[in-house]
């Protein structure tokens, strides 16, 4: 049969979040530093171009390929033996009947009499006859009966996924899933026109979208095609009641029409706030077909559903962008009392009550562990919405779609699949949902009114102010480092806007702190951190601001007490603090340059910066100089023992040799670092010419060295300048640290820099590598899947995923 079974095809709810490979992956991007007249930083990382510094960070996805196999006709155990078993499904009933997972009989569903609510048997014939074998046309009522259900009902875990299964094997005939995707947009278009919560458009939208879900992400997880046959969208459009379908469109197309022009033109409210969150999960479940493809997109990779949209008018497509950043910055609350009347039907609970306890039911969440109000707390509750907002924001704006030189660009109008198996040259379209969040406009300020030329097209305006602020407080939780991110490096205006800023520590504070605990951070997490710092250090007006702010007291710095000391120096003692981490726990050469370079944009605008913090960065250039130092040492011993196996011998040569230049680089950086400080700001940093004074004797075994001897020089010059105004004072009695800096303080006013010589600023600029999509796709929907979004992890090959045996539910749980 082509749809396979023996997978578990459907994740239950209230299960641990899939947990990723500890592996870490690497952003892509690389660090270019502008051309001097300095010699090349080493060749480990030598570019092309003098005085740079270039590194290209790939990610190291491994593509576990589990689409092309041939998958088994019913329910029976997989062979592969890292999943959990699936439940047997009994033997399909005889020709002529439609199966019955159910258990109800094979007769026209009906409800019970008007008014009454529907009886169990009743609403069990309503699902029995959608997921049986019986072709219900658009316009029966059948369609106006089911989706009005009150869904109440507990079925255990072994009859959803037959329920699931039958209803993916019958869809080749039916269209069920084509017809009732059609359904709930015309329940959003009569939604759209009402005012009135309560009405029954607004519960038929609700449980479309709800029951659509279901057995979409079903089937998502268990297609074995690649472009998606299974979901068998090509409904007959002459069929009676699709006279209102437009003729020209696909299913698809019209699906993500009328859900994106809901989401982005109906203002979340207390009433609408549940239609708004299920068509969010909706919106996960039609991209999750993401999750099936590789790490690298490719021109014959389809996704129906995200393809759609973005091929949508600009118009919706800025109402969306702006509305789910709205919805971030509001973060819109569920009603407190967890429901709303419309949900409830003689007294018995409908969908929407709160729920508090573990529940494996048809109705109650099976595709998604996402629960409406899991919390018990309204700070727990308020906050869903704006998460599902912010994530299906950042799975839209990274989304690439690739295609070859000579395949034609589909239009707005007709969604277009390519199976070219060309290997020319592949390009990507422009991303809609991403150009639209980086000409977003800061609602208070109309760059047309400076420069006199209005913006081309629909543009999302908001207020940068509440943006900038709610990042400041969210910025705990990854998926609001990754927006930041996408902010400051795609956004002009934003970036100027964050510049400007006269508060930055409701920014760069949270960064700093989780910078601090990076122990308990992941490495993408720490990498968005340094390059959002790397990309705001390449402005000199930025790295003039953090050395005037002054921090009262820095509470989650427990090593010592920081109190009155400059957010600058604070930004100094961190970066250095992270790269002992990293070489003691991490070893990540990458992540070691991001520090250093923005140390680097820092140097020359340094004012007076701390104690601790001049200390931490002479104690830097001290560490590393042992580590090279013993590195060099064990070169040496290697090099005069006889090894047997010469290729060992030349292997481990060359590994040695290649971690030697790492560490030149890193000594010569730091070098660089402390010449910039000495050359343009020493008047204003008294206390990191004591620090340089107080271990001078760090430098003495690289006076000579080829690649240090130049910038040695000029902080000899310093140290014999100092030390002869030291030798000149007649003093009684031993120094002290206050009489020594009362000397350096006089003397840094006289200062004139004779005998330095000047080097070119050495300045580190951001870029992105040529496939950043490589990253930042898998990364988005790894914080999807941190949130709660539950996948068959047999199904993933975005990216690599353990496969936990003991995740398996009970066979039922109730409410």
């Amino acid at each position: 049969m082509p749809f396979r079974g023996g997978e578990p095809g459907l994740v239950w709810p209230f299960r641990s979040p899939i947990k990723t490979s500890p592996n870490p992956t690497r952003t892509g991007y690389s660090l270019r530093s502008h051309p001097t007249s300095s010699p090349l930083l080493g060749s480990s990382f030598r570019p092309k171009s003098p005085r740079s510094l270039s590194l290209r960070l790939k990610p190291s996805f491994r593509l576990d390929s589990t689409r092309g196999r041939p998958f088994p006709s019913s329910l029976a155990q997989s062979s592969r033996a890292s999943k959990p078993r699936a439940p047997r499904v009994a033997p399909p009933p005889p020709p002529g009947r439609a199966p019955d997972p159910m258990g109800a009989a094979p007769s026209t569903p009906r409800l019970g009499a008007a008014g009454a609510p529907p009886s169990p048997g009743a609403a069990e014939q309503m699902f029995a006859a959608l997921v049986g074998d019986k072709a219900y046309p658009i316009s029966s009522e059948f369609w106006k009966q089911l989706l009005e259900l009150p869904l109440t009902l507990q079925w255990p875990r072994d009859r959803v996924l037959q329920a699931c299964h039958a209803f993916a094997q019958n869809n080749y005939q039916t269209k069920h899933l084509a017809k009732i995707l059609i359904h709930l947009v015309w329940c959003l278009q009569e939604c759209t026109s009402t005012t009135s919560a309560a009405s029954v458009a607004y519960r038929r939208a609700i449980n479309a979208a709800y029951i659509s879900s279901i057995f979409l992400k079903f089937i998502i997880e268990n297609a074995k095609t690649d472009n998606w046959q299974e979901l068998c969208l090509d409904i007959d459009k002459s069929e009676k009641g699709m006279e209102k379908f437009p003729a020209e469109i696909t299913v698809e197309y019209f699906l993500m029409r009328g859900v994106l022009n809901y989401i982005g033109s109906v203002d979340v409210s207390l009433e609408s706030c549940y239609l708004h969150h299920e068509l969010l999960n909706l919106m996960l479940v039609l991209m999750s077909t993401q999750l099936c493809s590789g790490p690298s997109p490719e021109p014959k990779d389809v996704h129906p559903f995200i393809d759609a949209a973005m091929l949508q008018d600009s118009s919706i497509i800025v109402s969306v962008v702006r509305k789910l950043l709205l919805n971030f910055v509001t973060r819109p609350k569920f009603p407190q009392n967890g429901s709303h009347p419309v949900f409830y039907d003689d007294g018995r609970p409908g969908v929407l009550q709160r729920v508090g306890s573990a529940a494996a039911n048809f109705v109650l969440l099976p595709y998604y562990t996402f629960n409406y109000l899991v919390s018990s707390t309204p700070e727990g509750a308020t906050s869903q919405l704006a998460d599902n907002s912010l994530l299906v924001l950042l799975v839209m704006i990274h989304f690439r779609k690739c295609i070859s030189t000579n395949e034609s660009i589909p239009s707005n109008s007709t969604y277009m699949g390519s199976d070219t198996n060309d290997k020319e040259a592949q390009v990507f379209h422009e991303n809609p949902y991403c150009k639209a969040l980086n000409n977003a406009k800061d609602i208070q300020y109309d760059r047309a009114d400076v420069e006199g030329n209005a913006q081309d097209g629909p543009v999302v305006r908001l207020s940068f102010a509440s943006l900038f602020d709610s990042l400041g407080r969210c910025l705990n939780d990854e998926s609001s480092v990754l927006l930041l991110y996408s902010l400051v490096h795609g956004n002009c205006d934003f970036q100027e806007y964050v510049l400007v800023r006269t508060d930055l520590d409701t920014l760069l504070m949270p960064i700093l702190e989780m910078l601090y605990n990076a122990s308990r951070k992941t490495s993408n997490q720490i990498y968005m951190l340094l390059i959002i710092l790397l990309i705001l250090s390449q402005d000199s007006t930025f790295n003039a601001s953090v050395h005037k702010l002054v921090l009262p007291a820095v509470p989650w710095y427990h090593e010592r007490l920081m109190h009155q000391t400059s957010l600058g120096s604070l930004m100094v003692v961190i970066l250095i603090r992270t790269i002992k981490y990293n070489l003691s726990k991490l070893r990540d050469v990458y992540l070691h340059t991001n520090c250093l370079a923005i140390l680097a944009n820092m140097a020359p605008h340094v004012h007076r910066l701390s104690a601790y913090a001049s200390q931490r960065l002479v104690s830097l250039f001290d560490m590393l100089s042992r580590k090279y130092a013993k590195l060099a040492e064990l070169k040496n011993d290697k090099s005069h023992k006889v090894i047997s196996d010469q290729m060992e011998a030349d292997n481990i040569a060359d590994d040695m040799s290649t971690e030697l230049h790492i560490y030149t680089d890193f000594l010569r950086i730091v070098l660089e670092i402390i010449n910039a400080i000495l050359t343009y700001a020493l008047p204003r940093n008294p206390e990191v010419v004591y620090a340089v004074l107080h271990r001078q004797e760090v430098f003495e075994p690289f006076k000579n060295h080829p690649r240090f001897n130049e910038l040695l020089e000029n902080i000899y010059t310093v140290l014999d300048f100092f030390n002869s105004r030291m030798d000149m004072q007649r003093l009684d009695g031993e120094w002290s640290v206050d009489k020594v800096l009362e000397v350096i303080n006089k003397n840094c006013r006289s200062w004139r820099g004779e005998g330095m010589k000047m080097f070119t600023q050495l300045r580190f600029t951001y870029e992105q590598e040529s496939h950043p999509e490589e990253f930042f796709i898998p990364y988005a929907w790894r914080l999807v899947l941190s949130r709660g979004f539950s996948f068959n992890p047999g199904a993933i090959n975005l990216f690599p995923v353990e496969i936990h045996l003991d995740d398996a539910p009970s066979s039922e749980q109730k409410v």
